[in-house]
């Protein structure tokens, strides 16, 4: 094997012995293919790939592609493992921008204020619908941990009816990306008629949750979107929100 070093090579199986004559033969097909086509294409498993590779010196497969990469800089086969990486950079950028955005958006005196009405309710509902249900769960148990008065509730029948039991000593606290899911918004505009405090996570500064609250926080949310067909859009700067909020009120409680 003239590509890999024998040095390399020693201490390796027959599978991956075979898989790295595999590679020599048709290295010129490796910039465009992915572990799976190559487990596939070669008749290996995924994990004798990556172990293959990590007896080679790389963390796995793509690690590998850029080392050829890296060698042979000027082959224009490589183009492709160009645009993959910057479709990824931009993926990653755009995650990174609703993290720091969404918290660059937080003020201390709003954070200050919800711990506060949150520690001294006599109970917490929590109402989300659709993925911000996620969210919502995870508030739920940490405030439980806490030893906090709290449900969630996501049935939308449900949502519209728990107001009506809710008092002025509760607080309902509402996450919803868009700010307009029907039922949210009747529910909040019940606890409204009787003055219970509302506080929202949502995205949307204008939507009629963010009307309707007494306390509003609002994350950044990117304009573009992986899944464009469906509404699966990112929540991740309502949980960098619900992680921050739920910090500071851990903070607070445990404070003498």
């Amino acid at each position: 094997m003239s590509f890999f070093a024998k040095s390399s090579t020693k201490k390796l199986s027959s599978s991956e012995s075979y898989l790295l004559d595999y590679l020599e033969k048709n290295i010129n097909e490796i910039p465009a293919m992915s572990i799976v086509k190559l487990s596939e294409d070669a008749n290996v498993s995924t994990a004798t790939i990556v172990r293959t590779m990590k007896k080679l010196g790389f963390e796995g497969f793509t690690s590998f592609k850029h080392h050829l990469k890296e060698m042979e800089e000027n082959n224009p086969r490589f183009s492709i493992m160009e645009k993959v990486d910057e479709d990824i950079q931009k993926a990653i950028i755009k995650n990174e921008q609703e993290v720091t955005r969404t918290i660059q958006l937080l003020d201390s005196g709003t954070i200050e204020d919800t711990v506060q009405k949150l520690k001294y309710a006599k109970k917490v509902f929590i109402f989300a619908r659709g993925f911000s249900e996620l969210i919502a769960k995870e508030m739920l148990v940490k405030f439980q941990l806490l030893d906090k008065n709290c449900e969630m509730h996501d049935d939308p029948n449900i949502i519209r009816t728990i107001p009506q039991k809710m008092t002025t000593q509760d607080i309902a606290l509402f996450i919803s990306l868009n700010g307009e899911t029907e039922e949210l918004v009747s529910a909040a505009k019940n606890c409204e008629h009787k003055n219970i405090s509302i506080i929202t996570i949502t995205a949307n500064a204008n939507g009629s949750l963010a009307q309707l609250s007494e306390l509003l926080f609002v994350g950044y949310k990117s304009a573009g979107s992986y899944f464009p067909e469906y509404e699966v859009r990112s929540r991740l700067p309502l949980q960098v929100i619900s992680r921050i909020l739920l910090d500071a009120y851990a903070i607070r409680i445990h404070q003498k």
